[in-house]
């Protein structure tokens, strides 16, 4: 009966958001009141043998994790709207599209470009929808059918999701787990790495199926394989060197500056059925500028990484706090993604030239859809922590494993695949679920 309890604001959350429709803050706040009660009222929050404190130093200490960590995620999160925003205001992003579809008439080729390489690319500097809200409206205008545009951009980003937004989602697991952020990316990336083909397939097969006229079905999967190859050689490098932060965002960068490089120079024959319109050609200068602001971040995080001074320099700069000796939260805003971003952001409006109005703009947009992030992220938080500090999380957790025994490996990645279904991201769904897992 206590484990069902201790399971109720999780299957609130699941119910309010299927059934209701509520929105992942609507809901968020409704699980935190429902998991307040039930730490109160069935496991006497704060026990004194998990928390030897007065309840108010208990919902102090637990409100001062959530939102100290709900605001290390919202610094990555805010400038990565932000630069999506000033694309969309300066032109960038459809200088980058149309890029792209100047170099692939036949669909296949086109949807490894767009749905494949430019949406992972997305996925790693933008994440939370942003890679399937570009590329999906340019396929569509391709060529596509809508239905099939979106299936295929959500199909391809699946790949980058665990590293997406300049690595978020991990954030919640290093805070949970203790590891760092290489130990995570290595142990996750392996996976991606050697299952990352699967969705391509998929995508490719989709794409085949539903657009009449194409031919030359074996010349294509050598294209799907090199495209497959040219990501994930450089993605299973960062992740193994590196950490989080690149192996996304760069994988689709250099993989996809190569493969470009290699139709260039062998893929004539491929360009076989021409898919919409024919778009404005654009020089090289154009498209440097409109991709300044992921150049610049990539080259900024691969220094602060790999050059060992400078990451020292820039870790020695640290915030920390720490409440009655048992809550505790640091911060190195200096080697913080986030910081990174800005700059980025920074950067690439000074490259483009982008006007004081843009610029502004871009600020407003992206501050107006981080508000309910930030609620059902500091939700989601809040509720975890509260989870975690009343013993229900270790209670749920010994509970499966005691059902569950030596087969729970099966069991556990349903348990994300529900998280991420539920909440619609991957950052949200390892906040609820890794202090469980």
């Amino acid at each position: 009966m206590r484990s069902l309890l201790a399971a109720l604001p999780i299957l609130a959350i699941l119910l309010l958001m299927l059934a209701a429709r509520w929105s992942a803050a609507r809901a968020g706040v409704a699980g935190v009141a429902i998991s307040l009660a039930v730490a109160l009222l069935v496991f006497d929050f704060p026990d004194a043998t998990l928390l030897p404190i007065s309840l108010s130093a208990a919902l102090a200490g637990t409100a001062a994790e959530a939102g100290f960590t709900a605001l290390t995620i919202l610094w990555i999160i805010g400038p990565a709207l932000g630069i999506h925003q000033l694309q969309l205001r300066t032109g960038a992003a459809d200088v980058l599209r149309s890029a792209l579809s100047g170099f692939a008439p036949d669909p296949r080729i086109l949807a490894l470009l767009v749905a494949w390489f430019f949406v992972l690319f997305m996925e790693g500097a933008a994440g939370f929808g942003a890679s399937v809200a570009l590329a999906a409206p340019f396929l569509v205008a391709a060529g596509f059918r809508p239905i099939e545009a979106v299936s295929i951009a959500l199909i391809g980003h699946v790949v980058g999701v665990s590293f997406g937004a300049i690595g978020t989602p991990v954030i919640p697991q290093v805070a949970a787990t203790g590891l760092s952020g290489l130990e995570i990316a290595r142990a996750t990336g392996l996976y991606h790495s050697l299952l990352g083909w699967f969705p391509l397939i998929v995508m490719l097969v989709v794409v085949q199926r539903t657009t009449p006229g194409v031919r030359g079905g074996s010349a294509i999967w050598g294209w799907a394989t090199v495209a497959f190859l040219c990501f994930v050689v450089p993605y299973t490098l960062l992740w193994a060197f590196v950490g989080p932060e690149l192996p996304t965002l760069a994988g689709a960068l250099f993989g996809g500056v190569i493969f470009v490089i290699l139709l260039h120079f062998f893929g004539r024959q491929s360009r076989e059925l021409p898919v919409g319109a024919e778009s404005p050609p654009r020089t090289a200068g154009a498209v440097l500028r409109a991709a300044s602001p992921y150049l610049v971040l990539v080259a900024i995080v691969l220094m602060t990484r790999l050059v060992g001074p400078l990451q020292r320099l820039l870790r020695e700069v640290e915030i920390t706090w720490e409440l009655g000796g048992l809550f505790s939260g640091a911060m190195q805003p200096l080697y913080h993604p986030g910081s990174m971003l800005l700059i980025s952001f920074l950067a690439g409006a000074v490259l483009q030239r982008a006007s004081l109005p843009e610029i502004g703009g871009a600020f407003l947009d992206a501050t107006r859809r981080l508000v309910p992030v930030a609620v059902a992220l500091t939700a989601m938080l809040l509720l975890s922590r509260i989870m975690v500090h009343a013993g229900m999380t270790s209670l749920l957790a010994s509970t499966a494993a005691a059902s569950a025994g030596s087969s729970w490996p099966v069991f556990a990645p349903f348990v994300g695949m529900l998280g991420t279904f539920v909440t619609g991201s991957a950052t949200a769904s390892n906040i609820l679920f890794t202090e469980f897992q």
